[in-house]
């Protein structure tokens, strides 16, 4: 079967678990340390996974963090969103907290999508179709923010609901922690990019979590500025108290 004839979604699988072996391929070589990996990486699993989707989707438009946008992609409905390496400074230091992002953006919307954790033992990935019904919330209020700068309005929203902060590397993996019952709340204000969060909304949308910018409205993608500052990606049930409190910030 050629990948052409997948759909979105399995497409979307596919690359990203394919794009994860390429990663730790490329890691466990020995060849590169540090700065010089992520860089390494960064370059090939990008390659990887540009030249399958033109060759997938030829007609579709594409914005990866590594390709110099193409502003031909604002004319397109559909228009692919990847990111190849997302947490390049945990995968460079050996870490597990980090992602691979294929997500596909349909008028603006995130639909479809797969987020890879390679780094975890086996790796896993996450997509939109064949998703579980949402599992029953324990009761906790876990946000996770970053480990090394945690957002303000992250930390002052916890405090109110008596919550505890979890520092994790990347935005793809804070995402998929909340998907897999890690914890229950992403509340991300310290700017990012579409291809920072198109994939792993698409992912958590399917999976049942509430998913919008920090004040509440939708997360648009393919715009001209690709600058998305902020979101929220949450259990269903906590969404309305803590856009509440954000908004009272």
């Amino acid at each position: 079967m050629s990948i052409a004839s997948l759909t979105d979604a399995e497409l979307a699988a596919h690359l990203a678990q394919a794009a994860g072996r390429i990663l730790l391929e490329v890691r466990t070589s020995g060849v590169f340390e540090g700065k010089a990996l992520g860089k390494a990486g960064d370059e090939t699993a990008n390659a990887f996974l540009c030249n399958a989707l033109r060759s997938a989707r030829p007609e579709d438009g594409l914005l990866s963090e590594e390709e110099k946008d193409n502003a031909a992609r604002l004319d397109q409905s559909r228009v692919w969103i990847v990111d190849p390496v997302d947490g390049t400074r945990e995968y460079g230091e050996q870490r597990e907290d980090w992602a691979v992002h294929v997500g596909l953006a349909i008028d603006g919307a995130a639909t479809t999508g797969a987020v890879a954790l390679p780094g975890l033992d086996g790796g896993i990935v996450l997509h939109t179709d064949a998703v579980p019904p949402l599992t029953k919330s324990p009761a906790k209020r876990r946000f996770l923010v970053s480990r090394t700068r945690p957002a303000k309005e992250a930390v002052a929203v916890s405090e109110a609901m008596g919550g505890e902060l979890v520092g994790m590397g990347s935005a793809g993996a804070k995402a998929m922690a909340v998907v897999r019952g890690e914890a229950e709340i992403y509340l991300h204000s310290g700017g990012q990019y579409e291809w920072d969060s198109c994939a792993p909304v698409a992912v958590a949308q399917a999976h049942g979590l509430h998913c919008s910018r920090i004040d509440g409205s939708p997360i648009r993608y393919n715009q001209t500025d690709t600058y998305l500052p902020d979101l929220l990606i949450c259990r269903p049930e906590y969404a309305e108290e803590v856009l509440a409190l954000v908004a009272g910030l």
